[in-house]
This record gives structure tokens, sequence and C-alpha cells, in this order.
């Protein structure tokens, strides 16, 4: 019977592994920008709503970064391009438009492309506590969408 040592370091991961993971962590950055500025601009019974998919955004941010240093990569958490556009999409709609329950529809194909990113490191990872964490990510967003879809 092999116990797993819990002081071993992980074995470094490939690059191809790395990037999935980063490409991850850069789709939820980018996400959770755009639910900060979402928070800052909503209307305030629907709030709680981008507050808790920044939350928990955030809460995956910290997770896959952690994964990355640990399998001997340099998480940038830095967000792309997409960071910005998402707070301007949301500043520019809240000059024009209420930040309510309206805007559920968009919010869910925005997660579609964290979904994505999430599945694609999920399968590069080989089978262990990173790729089983990054499936938990996966069923936790899965989960807030659902508990969100009757609001829209």
């Amino acid at each position: 019977m092999t116990t797993e040592n819990p002081t071993a370091h992980p074995p470094r991961a490939s690059q191809a592994q790395l990037d999935a993971l980063q490409d991850a962590l850069s789709r939820t950055v980018d996400a959770h920008a755009g639910f900060e500025t979402m928070t800052d601009k909503a209307e305030p019974d629907f709030r709680s709503v981008p507050l808790r998919f920044r939350e928990l955004h955030h809460q995956h941010a910290d997770r896959l970064a952690s994964a990355m240093a640990a399998l001997g990569g340099e998480p940038d958490r830095e967000g792309g391009l997409m960071s910005t556009v998402n707070k301007a999409v949301v500043s520019v709609r809240a000059l024009f438009d209420e930040i309510d329950d309206d805007v559920l529809d968009n919010i869910r194909d925005g997660e579609e492309h964290v979904l994505e990113a999430l599945a694609e490191a999920e399968e590069a990872l080989p089978a262990g506590r990173y790729r089983d964490d990054v499936a938990a990510m996966q069923a936790e967003l899965r989960a807030l969408l659902d508990e969100t879809a009757p609001l829209g």
C-alpha cells in the first residue's frame, strides 16, 4: 500500500499543462475584473449576484495560482485585455441601463468561456489533487450558475 507524502513536492508540470492552467487563471481573473465593476454598479437588489461570482472567481484565481506555483510555474494574475474589456462593457452599460437580472444571459455566456478553460486545464493535468481541484472549481461555478438561473 502506497501512501502519499504530504511534504513531497509534486512533479514539475509540462509546459502544456502550465499553459492550460494559465489560460484558466487568465480567464478567471478577467471574469473577476468584470464582476468587480458589476458589483460596484449593480442595482441594490441584484448586487448579491455579481458579488457571489466575484468572490468565487477570486477564490478560484487563488487556487489556480497556487496549483501553478506548486507545479513549477509562475502564475500571471494580471489579467489580459479581456479584464479591461469586461470592466468597460459593464461601465458603459451602467450609463444607459440598470445592472440587474437582465444581464444574466450575458453572465452565463461569459462564464462558459471560463468553464471551457477549466475543462481544458482539467484534461491537461494528470490524475491527482490538482486535477480534482480544477474539476471541483467547474462544479462550483456550474452550481452558482444553476442557483442564479431562475433570476433571469
